[in-house]
């Protein structure tokens, strides 16, 4: 049996050239990809470490699940930080946990696409009659051989992207863990505001109703005071389930469960920074660094190697070779040993390869397009972003120089007037629910600029484009309903 790996058969055959068919097979080989030891990992852990400052970790075993599970509980164990909620997320968070699998599964794809075509063996006998008749064959893909070289290329490529959208992904789980986190304290810091509102309604309500039993309030003015209290009490128990809801959805990004649900928030948001940022390059920041146009880049090239390969072979789409090695034994001629090639090739007789050349320019125009737009698209969305981000700071900056200032005011000079009795408990009553308003006001400015923020982030790197800020709710009758007159 021979083994035949070349359509010329006859010149591999001849002194000198075996040896060189040997060497251009061994070239082939050696250019093979092979298994990486960190499975394509350092460059999601590169980005990681650049762009979020964080480290991130697969679990392939219970010893690495073990070491994450002991940095988890130990950033856990304080007051939980946006910074550290993170990193628990990209150590904890399973579903990223299985996008590192996909990269892994990716490198075995590439490794595949780039190994020569595995030659196929058979083998026949035919007795009958005293005689005997044993065939076999080695049959190889010369096509798929001689368009290795291109083959493995476009593998590599792809698993390039594969590697971008583990980093989009890894991007995407840490801006949505700081969205989540500014989220679940700015709903914690409104549900103990509310609580103080609640007791102001309260002791309204109660007031209200010891007056009305002396005579001295009508029952408009209780029934005003009544109905702000029972609205206040709804207001608070939305407010809670809300604040149940984001600690829930930051909970599902950090991975949690079990014992270490009882992790705890700080009581308010961080303060605003000292000035904003300035991006007078946000529009080429973004293009030049967004992942998703990083993995459109390479699917272009991809496409376009794609598309030069597939005008190489248009007319060629099939190119078998097998050596034949074939035993005949008769009774009367002894035993015949046989050698020859057998050649298979398809013939371009109805299809001259124009469907798959025309299918592969038309994808190939479908990706410019895309990236074309994309790129379009990007830039629209860092000037959003940029100045979704300046208008949130300014917001939140006016309320808190501006208006709690001389809210604060307002409230002290109103206490000293009801000290000295020039006015009476409703007006002072009237000052606080405005100033509860204010505040609560002035909670949904901060968690919308720290919000604004973050989507700033994650439009110019990745990690899926910056969603709309979350509405503030909306301003209830209790926060801003004006207090009961004729007092």
């Amino acid at each position: 049996m021979e083994f035949v790996s070349q359509p010329t058969i006859r010149k591999l055959a001849q002194p000198g050239v075996r040896s060189s068919g040997v060497l251009l097979l061994g070239a082939l080989l050696s250019g093979c990809a092979s298994f990486a030891a960190d499975r394509g990992m350092t460059p999601v852990a590169q980005h990681a470490e650049s762009v979020l400052q964080k480290d991130v970790t697969v679990i392939r075993n219970d010893d690495d699940a073990a070491v994450a599970q002991a940095a988890v509980r130990r950033l856990s164990r304080k007051t939980l930080t946006v910074e550290a909620a993170v990193q628990i997320a990209l150590l904890n968070n399973r579903g990223l946990q299985a996008t590192y699998n996909e990269l892994a599964a990716a490198e075995a794809t590439m490794v595949g696409d780039s190994l020569p075509p595995n030659p196929t063996f058979s083998i026949s006998r035919i007795a009958g009659a005293g005689s005997s008749e044993l065939e076999t064959q080695i049959a190889l893909d010369i096509l798929a051989l001689a368009t290795l070289p291109v083959r493995s290329e476009i593998a590599a490529q792809r698993f390039r992207q594969a590697q971008l959208r583990a980093i989009d992904e890894t991007l995407r789980v840490a801006f949505e863990t700081r969205r989540a986190y500014y989220r679940a304290v700015a709903a914690q810091e409104l549900v103990a505001l509310l609580v103080q509102a609640e007791q102001t309604a309260k002791t309204t309500a109660e007031l209200a109703t010891k007056l009305g039993e002396t005579g001295s309030l009508n029952k408009l003015d209780q029934a005003r005071e009544q109905v702000f209290y029972a609205e206040t009490t709804a207001d608070l128990a939305s407010a809670r389930q809300q604040a149940n809801t984001a600690r829930e959805q930051l909970t599902r990004l950090l991975g949690l469960w079990g014992t270490d649900l009882n992790f705890r928030l700080p009581t308010a948001l961080p303060a605003l920074p000292a000035r904003p940022l300035s991006q007078p390059t946000i529009e080429a920041d973004a293009v030049s660094r967004r992942v998703d146009l990083q993995i459109a880049r390479i699917e272009l090239a991809a496409l376009a190697r794609s598309y030069g390969l597939t005008q190489a072979t248009r007319f060629l789409n099939m190119l078998e070779v097998a050596g034949i090695k074939k035993t005949t034994r008769e009774p009367e001629l002894g035993t015949i040993r046989e050698r020859g090639v057998d050649v298979q090739l398809q013939i371009p007789l109805f299809d001259f390869g124009e469907v798959r050349v025309r299918q592969a320019e038309a994808n190939y125009m479908q990706a410019v397009n895309r990236l074309t737009e994309k790129a379009v698209n990007v830039r629209s969305e860092a000037r959003e972003a940029y100045r979704t981000y300046r208008a949130s700071y300014d917001i939140a900056a006016h309320y808190q120089r501006e208006v709690l200032p001389l809210r604060k005011i307002i409230s002290d000079e109103s206490q000293l007037r009801f000290s000295a009795m020039q006015i009476d408990v409703f007006a002072l009553l009237q000052e606080a629910r405005q100033r509860i308003a204010s505040l609560r006001a002035a909670i949904e400015a901060k968690r919308d600029f720290w919000l604004a923020q973050t989507n700033l982030k994650a439009v110019v790197v990745g990690g899926g484009p910056g969603g709309e800020l979350s509405s503030s709710q909306p301003t209830t009758t209790a926060s801003s309903a004006p207090a009961a007159g004729g007092h």
